[in-house]
C-alpha cells in the first residue's frame, strides 16, 4: 500500500495543479425572475427604433429577443395540452384565466409553450405555476380543448425541460380584456 501511495501523490499533484480552481463544480446560473411585461417588445426608442425584438415575416407577430437562452422564472396559469389524467406532460402559460374558444387568445408574445422534464400533477386547469428553464422565442401553434370547445392557440416563446412548482401569484401581466360573445343580444 506504501508503494501505491507513492505513485498516487505525485499524480494527483499534477492534476490539482493543472486543473483551474473552479471548474470542476461550478453552479448553475440563478434564474432571472420576469413578469409578462418583459416578453412583450422593448419600447421604441427616440429615433423610433424598437430594440431588442425581431417580427416574424409570415405573421408580424413581435417577439422580445433580449431574454433568449436565459435562465428565466415565471409565474402563470397552466393551460394543459398534453396531459393523461391529473398529469401533464406539457401546458401553455399563460397570464390570466378563463380562456374560451370565443374569446380571442393572448397575443403569442403572452403565451409561452412549456415541455416538462418529469410529468406535473395538475390539480386544476389554470393552476398557478411557477415555471424555470431557458427561454427560445419561437413561434408554435398548439390546438388544445379549452372550457367549451376546441382552440388553437399560437405561442411566441417555448421553455423545453422545465421546472415546474406551485406558486401564489402571477406578475407583470395587463388585466385580462373584457370581451363579452353575447354582447350583440343587448342590443
Amino acid at each position: 500500500m506504501a508503494t501505491l501511495n507513492k505513485g498516487l501523490a505525485p499524480a494527483l499533484a499534477l492534476i490539482f495543479a493543472t486543473t483551474p480552481i473552479g471548474t470542476a463544480t461550478s453552479a448553475p446560473a440563478a434564474a432571472l425572475q420576469i413578469g409578462w411585461n418583459d416578453l412583450r417588445p422593448a419600447a421604441a426608442d427616440a429615433a423610433g427604433q424598437v430594440t431588442g425584438t425581431r417580427a416574424d415575416p409570415a405573421n408580424g407577430e413581435k417577439l422580445s429577443w433580449d431574454l433568449k437562452g436565459k435562465t428565466v422564472e415565471i409565474a402563470g396559469y397552466a393551460l394543459p395540452s398534453d396531459r393523461e389524467g391529473d398529469l401533464v406532460y406539457q401546458f401553455l402559460l399563460i397570464p390570466w384565466t378563463g380562456l374560451c374558444s370565443h374569446m380571442p387568445p393572448p397575443p403569442p408574445n403572452q403565451a409561452v409553450l412549456i415541455n416538462l422534464k418529469t410529468p406535473y400533477k395538475l390539480s386544476e386547469t389554470y393552476e398557478t405555476v411557477s415555471v424555470t428553464g431557458t427561454l427560445v422565442p419561437e413561434l408554435e401553434k398548439t390546438q388544445l380543448f379549452i372550457l367549451d370547445g376546441v382552440s388553437v392557440i399560437k405561442s411566441g416563446y417555448r421553455i423545453a425541460g422545465a421546472q415546474i412548482a406551485p406558486a401564489d401569484k402571477v406578475t407583470g401581466a395587463e388585466p385580462q380584456p373584457k370581451s363579452n360573445p353575447w354582447s350583440f343580444m343587448r342590443k
